[in-house]
C-alpha cells in the first residue's frame, strides 16, 4: 500500500504564479540559468540555482549559495509572494500543450514507500548529482521541485479530479514557452480521505522523471531522522512533494541520439554492416519520424533511412526489448563502437521536443549520424521498474515539465 499524504503547501500568490513558476533546475547550465533569470525578480529558478545571483568567481556549489537560496526563498514569503496554507490538502496540476491536457494530484509520499521498492524506480542514480540537492533541501528546509510519479489508472481518484477541475483555480497562466499551467485545491475533508484511501490500496507507484530529486529529498529525510532519534513518522521530512499522474495522461516523447563519426568506416562500409542486423530503406531529404516499434530513422549527410530491426534481434526480454537497447546492442556498439553511452564524448542525446529539424541541424555542425527514436511507451516503463530491471540511459523524455515553485513543501 502506498501512502499518499495532504500537506500543508506553500504556494505563489495567484497573480504572480507566472512570474514565480520556472523549468527544473537540472534543464540549464549555469550560464543559461543566469541568462533565464534576467530581470525575473520573482523567478523560481533565481533560489533553484542561486547561484546565478553571484559572479563567476563564486563556485556553483559554494556554502554562500545554499545559504543565497535560504535567505531568498524565507524574503519571498515575508513579502508576501509565497503564503502557507493553513490546513492539509491534495492540489491538482493541470498542464496544456498543443491542445493536449495532463492533469496530477499534488501531494507527499513516503520515503518508506520509497525504500521498500512500493515506488518503484528504473534509473541508477549518481551520488554526485544528489549532493548538490540533498544541501539545497536541508538548508531551505523544504522541497522545491517535484518529483515526477506515476500509477495505473484509478477512476475513484481520476472522478475527484474532474469534479475539482469545476472549481475556481488557484492559478493559471500560460508560460514562455506555450504551455498553460492551471492549479486547484482539493480541500473537501471527504475527498482527501478518498483519495488517502485509493492510494492505500496502490501497490505500485513509478518514479516517471526526477531520479535524483526523489533520492536526494529521502537522503534528507533519513538524515533528519537521525539528527532527531525520537521522530514519530508524522514528521514533515518523512515525505517528499511529489505530483501523482495516472497513466493514461502521460506522453513520453523519443530521447534522440547524434554521433560525431562513423567509427573509421565508410559510408557504404557503415551502411552494408547495419544491413546484417536492420532492414534499410533510403526515404530520401526529408525527414521522417519512426512509425512503430522496433524501427528508426537515420539521418545520414543530407538523406533519411529506415532501420527496420530484423527478427532475430528482437527480444522479449523488458530491457534488451526496448528500442533504445535494440540500437546500442546492435549498431551504437558493435559498429559505432559507442560501448559506454553515459561517458562517451562521440555521442549526444536530443530531446524529441526539439524535432528532427535539431538533428539535421546538428549533422551540419559537428555530428556525423543521426537517429531518431521510437517513444518508449509507459507499460514498457511500468514492466522494467516491475522486474527489478534499469532502463538505459536517456530512454525517456517526458513533456510537458513540472514547473518549480508553484508547490513547496517545506520539511
Amino acid at each position: 500500500m502506498a501512502v499518499i499524504k495532504a500537506f500543508e503547501c506553500v504556494k505563489p500568490i495567484r497573480e504572480l504564479a507566472g512570474q514565480v513558476a520556472a523549468l527544473p533546475y537540472d534543464v540549464y547550465n549555469r550560464e543559461e540559468a543566469c541568462e533565464a533569470v534576467k530581470d525575473k525578480k520573482y523567478s523560481f529558478l533565481r533560489i533553484d540555482r542561486a547561484e546565478t545571483n553571484f559572479g563567476a568567481e563564486v563556485d556553483t556549489y559554494d556554502d554562500r549559495v545554499y545559504a543565497k537560496a535560504k535567505e531568498l526563498y524565507e524574503c519571498m514569503k515575508k513579502e508576501g509572494v509565497y503564503k502557507k496554507s493553513d490546513r492539509e490538502c491534495y492540489y491538482v496540476y493541470e498542464l496544456t500543450m498543443d491542445g493536449r491536457v495532463q492533469t496530477g494530484i499534488v501531494a507527499c509520499a513516503s520515503i518508506d514507500d520509497y525504500a521498500c521498492n512500493v515506488i518503484k524506480k528504473h534509473e541508477n542514480t549518481r551520488e554526485e548529482k544528489e549532493i548538490d540537492r540533498i544541501r539545497h533541501v536541508d538548508t531551505c528546509n523544504a522541497q522545491t521541485g517535484p518529483i515526477f510519479l506515476a500509477y495505473r489508472k484509478n477512476e475513484v481518484v481520476n472522478n475527484i479530479i474532474e469534479k475539482v477541475k469545476m472549481s475556481e483555480p488557484i492559478f493559471s497562466f500560460v508560460s514562455e514557452d506555450g504551455i498553460k499551467h492551471t492549479g486547484y485545491v482539493i480541500d473537501n475533508a471527504d475527498d482527501i480521505k478518498t483519495i488517502e484511501k485509493e492510494f492505500a490500496g496502490i501497490n505500485d507507484i513509478y518514479i516517471a522523471d526526477g531520479h535524483h530529486r526523489a533520492a536526494s529529498a529521502v537522503k534528507v529525510g533519513l538524515k533528519r531522522r537521525k539528527e532527531n532519534p525520537d521522530y514519530d513518522g508524522t514528521e514533515e521530512f518523512n515525505y517528499f512533494l511529489s505530483v501523482l499522474f495516472q497513466e493514461q495522461e502521460l506522453m513520453i516523447m523519443p530521447y534522440n541520439r547524434v554521433v560525431k563519426d562513423l567509427n573509421g568506416l565508410s559510408e557504404n562500409e557503415f551502411l552494408a554492416q547495419i544491413s546484417e542486423k536492420f532492414e534499410v530503406a533510403e526515404i530520401g531529404k526529408e525527414a521522417a519520424a519512426p512509425k512503430q516499434k522496433s524501427e528508426f530513422t537515420m539521418y545520414l549527410s543530407g538523406r533519411w533511412y529506415t532501420l527496420k530491426a530484423k527478427e532475430e534481434i528482437l527480444s522479449d526480454d523488458v530491457v534488451d526489448g526496448l528500442d533504445v537497447s535494440i540500437l546500442q546492442n546492435n549498431l551504437l556498439g558493435p559498429i559505432l563502437g559507442i560501448n559506454d553511452p553515459r561517458t562517451d564524448k562521440r555521442i549526444d542525446f536530443i530531446g524529441g521536443i526539439r524535432g528532427l529539424s535539431e538533428l539535421e541541424r546538428r549533422c551540419a555542425e559537428d555530428m556525423k549520424v543521426a537517429f531518431a527514436m521510437y517513444p518508449t511507451s509507459i507499460s514498457e516503463l511500468f514492466a522494467v521498474a516491475d522486474a527489478s530491471k534499469l532502463m538505459p540511459p536517456k530512454s525517456t523524455w517526458f513533456e510537458p515539465k513540472l514547473r518549480s515553485g508553484l508547490f513547496i513543501h517545506e520539511i
